[in-house]
């Protein structure tokens, strides 16, 4: 039971079991819904603010940060608060063979509504072939790019970012 995180600077399966990262089945089915990557106990809090919903919480400053899966509804709104990129939104219930996942974005030009890309898991492996479906940079992202890209239902647990499509 290592530090994965603390040698390669991503988080391992076991890692985001043991910390009980992933909302339940059930909830996933439900439609979108954030997930907390975090479980570093670090100083920092801006997610528990930045949700209208109060679904996130946390023990002390440095502590946790704990999502209350029944209140959460998907609203995106963490994500570009969290200076540790380590918020995600994923909606098993995009289309019936696609889930939708949404994540922050700081890399030039930013990818418009219909490009083609390449979604990548945590160490930056392609998984699948995907597409944006939005894009969002406004005032209540703080001009932080949020994007959503839909993939294949099977890997939207494993997605966290994209490169743009080789064609």
């Amino acid at each position: 039971m290592g530090n994965h995180l603390a040698h390669s600077g991503v988080l391992s399966e076991e890692e985001l079991e043991r910390y009980g990262v992933y909302p339940s089945k059930e909830r996933l089915n439900e439609g979108p819904v954030a997930i907390i990557e975090c479980i570093q106990a670090i100083p920092c809090d801006p997610c528990v603010h930045s949700c209208p919903q109060k679904a996130i919480a946390m023990e002390g400053l440095s502590s946790v940060p704990k999502l209350d899966v029944g209140k959460c509804i998907g609203c995106t709104l963490c994500i570009p608060d969290c200076p540790g990129q380590a918020i995600f939104v994923v909606d098993m219930t995009y289309s019936k063979d696609e889930a939708s996942v949404s994540f922050p974005y700081e890399f030039l030009p930013i990818p418009k509504v219909g490009d083609r890309i390449e979604a990548v898991d945590r160490e930056g492996k392609p998984r699948a072939k995907g597409r944006v479906i939005r894009v969002r940079s406004d005032t209540k992202t703080d001009r932080t790019v949020v994007l959503t890209i839909a993939v294949p239902k099977d890997i939207a647990l494993e997605v966290r970012s994209m490169r743009r499509s080789r064609r």
